[in-house]
């Protein structure tokens, strides 16, 4: 069993859709705590460690034979607190920054919230280390995004961030920064490639839980 901690309730039924497409037979748990998010966004990641702990600790002992975290925001929050939780702890955006670096060197970071930019640009930069490729990172907010995502306006958040995609020049590759951006990377014509996290980030955390039976 793999469990997703989520600061959204609407990631529940994108990652059921991709485990169903993808990895049927795999038993997703899903742990939603909105509070972590705003929490981190008043205080900084580094105030919710205990509670994501708390969390990890809970979905291991549940049966989660892995973790993965979906919020860009307190990712690097939730693989720190591994060694506690007893099982491996995931980021979804983890497997999307290799790719970005894998891809080229001028990578565009597009976040809709500000807290966002900073962890997945130092994600990317810790992933081009590893890989050995010198990397240029520049991170984008888009403007007027998340009051759109936070007003349950899912076309118009998927819309306004497609279009500052499009709007990206001079970069090898563009990263949404949050998974609930990744609707976004069908509706962009840009001819950059655009990357989301659901899809790789699933595929990793299922094979973490699958790998430990």
């Amino acid at each position: 069993m793999l469990a997703l901690l989520h600061t959204s309730p609407v990631h529940v039924p994108v990652f059921d859709a991709l485990r169903d497409e993808a990895h049927p037979g795999l038993e997703l748990r899903h742990h939603v705590d909105a509070g972590l998010l705003d929490r981190a966004r008043r205080e900084g990641p580094q105030a919710v460690t205990d509670a994501v702990r708390a969390v990890l600790r809970r979905a291991a002992a549940e049966g989660a034979r892995a973790v993965l975290c979906t919020c860009s925001t307190i990712g690097a929050v939730a693989e720190s607190a591994a060694g506690d939780a007893g099982v491996p702890v995931l980021r979804v955006d983890r497997p999307m920054a290799a790719a970005a670096v894998a891809t080229g060197s001028r990578i565009v970071v597009l976040g809709a919230l500000r807290s966002t930019l900073e962890p997945t640009v130092a994600l990317v930069e810790e992933e081009a280390r590893r890989a050995g490729r010198p990397v240029e990172v520049r991170a984008l907010l888009v403007d007027g995004a998340w009051s759109r995502f936070e007003a349950g306006d899912t076309e118009g958040f998927a819309r306004v961030v497609a279009e500052a995609a499009d709007a990206v020049t001079d970069a090898d590759v563009i990263v949404l920064a949050q998974a609930s951006m990744a609707p976004a990377r069908e509706r962009a014509g840009t001819a950059v490639p655009v990357l989301a996290s659901p899809a790789p980030g699933l595929a990793a955390g299922a094979e973490a839980a699958t790998a430990r039976g």
